[in-house]
């Protein structure tokens, strides 16, 4: 019989991992603005104009300062 909990978190997507550069930096918590221009809170710490990398509202690490180019499709 196959472990009907792991079939179902299967079934539930990840959160995906986005980048963005840090706009305000709270206590234990940063402003994030992503190349869209939309805005999430990350836990974790940061510096004002840093790049880095945010999942889940957890900021896990920094991010290469590199050109990002947004395509729509």
């Amino acid at each position: 019989m196959s472990n009907l909990y792991r079939l179902f978190k299967d079934l539930i997507p990840e959160a995906p991992l986005l980048v963005g550069t840090v706009a305000a930096v709270l206590s234990g918590h940063c402003l994030i603005t992503l190349p869209g221009g939309g805005q999430v809170t990350g836990r974790g710490v940061g510096t004002l104009g840093q790049t880095v990398f945010v999942r889940d509202e957890v900021i896990e690490g920094d991010a290469p300062n590199l050109t990002v180019e947004v395509i729509d499709i």
